[in-house]
């Protein structure tokens, strides 16, 4: 009999436990789970249970994949409420809500709040990673009591939904972790602008920091690469109920979600990659500089094709000009004639673009464009109309009022926007054969005056270039001579005393030695001073000064003073205690002192500092002499570009100019500018890529001899193009990121390319150093193959102050 009784209830026990392990995935109101236990979806794609984030030693209740090694998180319940020791508890209470208890205490931590109520709950983890709470005997979707899918963390998956529960009042939004060791709410928001033409935006703060444009049918307005992919289809819905994005991989074996990246300020796409068992970016926003929000101010045009990448529309004018032209467009553009109202007004048709913010915009999507007009020119307050789908010819209607913000031009795709003009400004009261008139005058006009003013250009050039040549050699400034350098100016005295009498030698440049020196008040200084034999003089002087002195960024060389006193021309800098980069990167012995993080460090440095010469400082600044030799490191190895120069300002319109005096050093300076004289920006992205391979290589461009290539460009493109460019290195250093190395050897590449056109600006540079955003491939790099550098100077008829194997600098060529 007991036999039996022991028999019985083995089986019973057999059974409790094989029903147990079939739900495997789920927890019942008699069960819960405790901080060393886990729960897994029905096929193994997800997990829940309790973790500890980075180096912090707090617990959480998350969920993340299970199939792969890489422990990715991609849910949290507790993210502001951490457990400070493995006490938490999930279960189901006796109201038939989720709660996560701190057993010490028996204190909740965290509540599903589900207004439901069950009569059997159960809470199931699924293969999508949707954790539910839901009655044991309904598993319609519709029907669930609670789902973590309502509720977002810093990632969307697939079958999520991104958007609006009208009916509900629940917003699903992403919230970016603080920091990798803390899954809180950072500052940084991605979520559905719910207005009457609702688009997707990026916050930080309460700021609007990125914005994708409405949906168009077809794709949102500020995304038209958004194109059908092998890899994932998306959707825009839009009903009494709900709005919201989602998107479904094509291919159920792939693993793929949208994260919200606190520490580089993006939203980036990945994909698992099996083989090398890594996540993939696979797009990522923003994408560069122009999808920053509202960049080029209201009624503002942002052409990341064009430098500066901001202008007005056509028919409006910079409010303030003067920081217009200083690169400063937060106050925008303002219309060149005012509207009339009525039907004195028309509209002026633009295309490509990424329409403008919906906030305060009228939409009716049973609207044909036609009757869009009419109802816009009745309107005074009327700026602009649109189609709100694309598809076919186009339906529906959408209206602005106000001005009109961030607005960028694509070069392929965007949409077509009608914008308000006055009569004048269109010009509609000019009869065609008047048009024609006047076109035919104006032609006669300008062809006969350009032929005067080249004419008279041609004149005052050779009389300038005369008078420079003679300023140069035989000018120099007088004692007294007022000079605006807008800077303090010190006394020979002063910095004499300061220097001891100028013994303590730094080293010497092109423009003349440069001493140590302790200013009265214990600051060090640097001072530069302009030798008699120099093959500088007074024009480059002047040049630095003037440029220099109108520069402040952290990674750009502070100017302090100057002296100019009798014969005496001296700058006087910070002084940099690490010295130059060379002394470090080409040197055997020293270069073990920069590991791979302080590389990196100084290269986004050194590309940030590029960024604000070209883009962000006052004056547009190209430096045309960047190298490892003039960018300095302070005592904490922070770079800080140098030597100014032979620097040129650009004006706000210009992009590209051209000189006869090719000023540089040969093995950084780009093929345009070394050949034909052509320099702009792209030059300068083009001494970067070459400074870059260089600090990832610790090697010269010149003076690298191999049997197939005779410089460093040309033996990193062969690498690159037989897929081993990590050689490289040449284990230089061992606690390097290799994913962030192969990274940067691939901006070198696309900074080098042949074409200017082809290379990026250094906005995209540094978007693309900072995230994991996918890049274009290479196209073949400049100056592959060297000749000897003396034979290469002679052969470009070069005059050159200084040569060496490894290094020549270029003081005149005359460009062909």
């Amino acid at each position: 009999m007991g036999f039996l009784y022991f028999l019985f209830m083995s089986t019973e026990l057999l059974c409790l436990l094989s029903k147990f392990s079939n739900a495997a995935d789920t927890i019942s109101p008699s069960q819960s789970l405790r901080d060393s236990e886990t729960l897994v979806s029905m096929e193994g794609s997800f997990e829940l249970g309790f973790f500890s984030p980075g180096n912090s030693q707090k617990r959480y209740l998350g969920i993340w994949y299970k199939n792969i090694p890489l422990r990715t998180v991609v849910w949290v319940a507790n993210g502001g409420k951490p457990i400070n020791n493995s006490s938490g508890v999930l279960m189901i209470n006796s109201i038939g809500t989720l709660v996560l208890l701190n057993q010490i205490n028996g204190s909740a931590v965290w509540s599903s709040n589900s207004s439901k109520k069950a009569k059997n709950p159960v809470v199931q983890l699924l293969d999508s990673g949707n954790l539910v709470l839901r009655d044991a005997k309904d598993n319609d979707p519709e029907s669930y009591l609670w789902q973590s899918f309502d509720y977002p963390s810093n990632t969307l998956l697939p079958g999520m939904k991104l958007g609006w529960d009208l009916k509900r009042g629940v917003n699903r939004r992403l919230s970016a972790w603080k920091s990798p060791d803390d899954p809180s709410p950072g500052e940084f928001f991605y979520e559905l602008e719910l207005h009457n033409y609702p688009e997707l935006v990026i916050w930080l703060g309460s700021s609007k920091y990125y914005r994708s444009g409405p949906w168009n049918g077809l794709h949102f307005s500020g995304g038209p690469d958004l194109i059908p992919n092998p890899v994932y289809d998306y959707n825009f819905i839009s009903t009494t109920d709900e709005i919201y994005y989602i998107y479904q991989l094509k291919v159920k074996s792939l693993i793929s979600m949208i994260v919200l990246n606190q520490t580089n300020y993006s939203r980036q796409r990945y994909v698992w990659i099996q083989a090398q068992q890594t996540w993939q970016a696979y797009s990522s926003v923003p994408r560069d500089y122009c999808d920053r929000y509202g960049l080029c101010g209201a009624n503002g045009l942002c052409d990341f094709s064009q430098s500066p990448v901001c202008q007005c529309l056509k028919g409006f004018k910079p409010k303030s000009p003067k920081k217009w032209n200083l690169m400063d467009w937060s106050q925008g553009c303002a219309r060149n004639e005012p509207l009339n109202c009525g039907n004195k007004d028309g509209f002026a048709k633009f295309g490509g673009l990424k329409l403008p913010d919906t906030n305060h915009t009228w939409m009716n999507t049973s609207m044909n464009l036609k009757e869009c007009k009419a109802k816009c020119l009745m309107n005074c307050s009327c700026t602009a109309y649109a189609n709100t789908d694309i598809r076919g010819q186009g339906s529906g209607c959408v209206m602005w009022f106000g001005d009109l913000v961030d607005i960028r031009l694509f070069s392929v795709g965007g949409q077509e926007i009608y914008i308000r003009m006055s009569d004048s400004e269109l010009g509609s009261r000019t009869g065609p054969m008047m048009k024609k008139a006047v076109i035919v005058v104006a032609a006669v006009a300008i062809v006969s005056g350009m032929l005067i003013t080249s004419y008279y250009i041609c004149k005052r050039r050779t009389k300038l270039k005369e008078k420079v040549v003679n300023e140069r050699i035989e000018e120099p400034i007088n004692e007294g001579q007022e000079e605006d350098f807008e800077l303090p100016s010190f006394k020979i005295a002063t910095i004499a005393n300061a220097t001891n009498n100028f013994s303590d030698k730094l080293g010497e440049g092109g423009f003349g030695p440069v001493y140590k020196g302790t200013l009265p008040d214990g600051q060090e200084i640097a001072v530069k001073r302009l030798s008699v034999n120099s093959g500088q003089g007074i024009i480059e002087l002047k040049n630095e000064v003037t440029l220099i002195a109108k520069l402040q960024h952290r990674n750009l060389v502070k100017l302090l003073g100057c002296c100019i006193e009798r014969e005496e021309r001296m700058l006087i800098y910070e002084y940099m205690p690490n010295k130059s980069l060379d002394f470090f990167i080409f040197d055997q012995t020293r270069e073990k002192l920069l590991e791979w993080s302080k590389r990196l460090h100084i290269i986004c440095g050194v590309a940030r500092g590029l960024l604000y010469l070209h883009q962000d400082s006052r004056l547009r600044i190209i430096h045309r002499d960047l190298k490892a030799s003039n960018v300095l490191l302070d005592n904490e190895m922070n770079p800080k570009i140098s030597d100014f120069g032979i620097a040129r300002s650009f004006g706000s319109d210009q992009t590209i100019a051209n000189t006869k005096r090719v000023v540089g050093t040969y093995g950084y300076m780009a093929p345009e500018y070394a050949i034909d004289g052509l320099f702009s920006i792209k030059s300068d992205v083009f001494s970067f890529g070459v400074l870059l391979l260089e600090i990832v290589s610790g090697k010269k461009n010149r003076g690298f001899y191999r049997l197939d290539y005779s410089n460093l460009i040309g033996h990193a493109w062969r690498l690159w193009k037989e897929g081993t460019p990590l050689e490289l290195v040449n284990e230089l250093y061992d606690d390097c990121s290799s994913s962030e190395v192969l990274r940067c050897i691939h901006v070198g590449l696309l900074c080098v390319q042949q074409h200017p056109e082809d290379r990026p600006n250094m906005s995209s540079v540094v978007l693309m150093l900072v995230s994991e955003s996918p890049m274009p491939q290479p196209k073949q790099p400049g100056f592959l193959i060297d000749r000897d550098p003396f034979e290469e100077a002679t052969s470009l008829s070069c005059q050159s102050k200084s040569r060496s194997a490894n290094e020549i600098s270029i003081t005149m060529l005359e460009a062909r």
